[in-house]
């Protein structure tokens, strides 16, 4: 029996993305140029619609009608775990490589506005696909591909010389170095997040250029910003679209483990016991996080989950010694939460939501981001409206 999936392959995946609004017609020749099963290995894990999880192993070999189903589908395709340390079939502990979502990969593409000359450099080469693309729209000899993955990048190269189109220029190093013997460029791209926007994509962007890359804090959320670069050195923009990429690996963070910060000692140690009637629940939403990182620094969070389907949510500052618990139990008015250290991660974490519920609750097309010597900024609805840090009160 035929699936729809296996069914519609890419045709009926360009209607599903045109439908969307994602594939516009301008870029349609180029997604019919490349097409994306030539640039996805035999190997893949599948994202599921729920949240960013994958789904099990589909093997070309074994099911090769799954695989098409799987590569003509508007979802992310893992292709490496745990910086190519795993090996079988099961899932690994972190995905490292992937080919994007269709969708969100077309999206970013218009958000970056290329054109035929534009010099492109692009962070993040994975499979070879965008780079393709990218060749396909600016001239392949526009266009530059950087890779940190040393075996990544080698079989992009070999997924691009086998497409048997001119290649772009496929280079392995660091991603935030950008590729300085090819500036200045027109036009950077990023397919892995950041937390801060190297200043080397600045430098090598010619000043009316324009920088797409996925940006989030450490506590979490994460949107697409458009960056325009100016003669003063800074690049600034709005949020396109909601996102969650792999981070750069050069900027994943390094989490202390939960008994640091107890030292030997049981809860609530020396913790400060009180009460809030916000629920820990109202604050794990995609943009809520979003909110909260960019006013809480330096902070992450983690659940514990209980079989009556209540659960703890932990937040933690990178300091190794500020940590907060919150108790959520289904259908509570009020919630138990214990603050010890420096800060007071849960007081600050609330003081974000109600800054952030107090102005309509805002999206993330309503935020913005200047990037310059002086630092980075998150802006609301206008530069001249900078998103404040949380207060800290003890």
């Amino acid at each position: 029996m035929t699936t729809r999936a296996e069914a519609a392959g890419p045709e009926g995946l360009a209607a599903a993305l045109v439908a969307s609004g994602a594939l516009r017609s301008d870029w349609l020749p180029s997604y019919r140029a490349v097409p994306r099963a030539l640039f996805v290995p035999s190997r893949v894990w599948p994202g599921i619609p729920e949240g960013t999880a994958q789904g099990p192993l589909v093997d070309r070999a074994v099911n090769p009608r799954k695989w098409f189903a799987a590569v003509h589908s508007d979802v992310p395709l893992t292709t490496q775990w745990d910086d190519g340390e795993h090996r079988g079939d099961e899932r690994g502990a972190t995905p490292s490589s992937s080919n994007s979502l269709p969708s969100m990969v077309f999206g970013m593409l218009a958000d970056l506005g290329v054109e035929t000359g534009h010099r492109v450099l692009e962070i993040g080469t994975g499979t070879g696909w965008n780079a393709a693309l990218l060749a396909h729209r600016a001239g392949a000899e526009n266009v530059v591909t950087v890779e940190y993955d040393r075996a990544v990048a080698g079989q992009a190269r070999q997924n691009l010389a086998e497409f048997g189109e001119p290649a772009p220029l496929v280079v392995t190093g660091d991603g935030r170095e950008g590729c300085a013997d090819r500036a200045p460029y027109d036009r950077v791209i990023a397919t892995a997040s950041v937390g801060e926007v190297p200043t080397a994509w600045i430098e090598q962007t010619v000043p009316g250029g324009v920088i797409v890359a996925p940006w989030g804090p450490l506590y979490g959320g994460e949107a697409v910003v458009r960056l325009t670069v100016g003669d003063d050195g800074h690049a600034r923009g709005r949020f396109t679209r909601s996102s969650a990429f792999m981070r750069i690996r050069q900027q994943r963070p390094d989490l202390p483990e939960p008994p640091v910060y107890f030292r030997g000692r049981k809860w609530p140690a020396d913790g400060q016991r009180g009460t809030t009637t916000l629920s820990p629940t109202a604050v794990g939403g995609w943009v809520e996080q979003f909110v909260i990182g960019v006013q809480v620094p330096r902070a992450f969070w983690r659940t514990e989950r209980y079989d009556d389907g209540g659960y703890t949510l932990w937040s933690y500052g990178l300091d190794g010694e500020s940590w907060a618990s919150a108790d959520h139990e289904p259908g509570a008015g009020r919630f138990e939460v214990v603050q010890e250290g420096p800060r007071r991660l849960w007081d600050e974490i609330e003081a974000a939501y109600r800054w952030w519920n107090g102005r309509s609750r805002p999206g993330f097309d309503r935020f913005g981001l200047t990037v310059g010597p002086g630092g980075t900024q998150v802006w609301l609805d206008d530069e001249s409206c900078p998103v404040p840090k949380a207060a800290r009160p003890r």
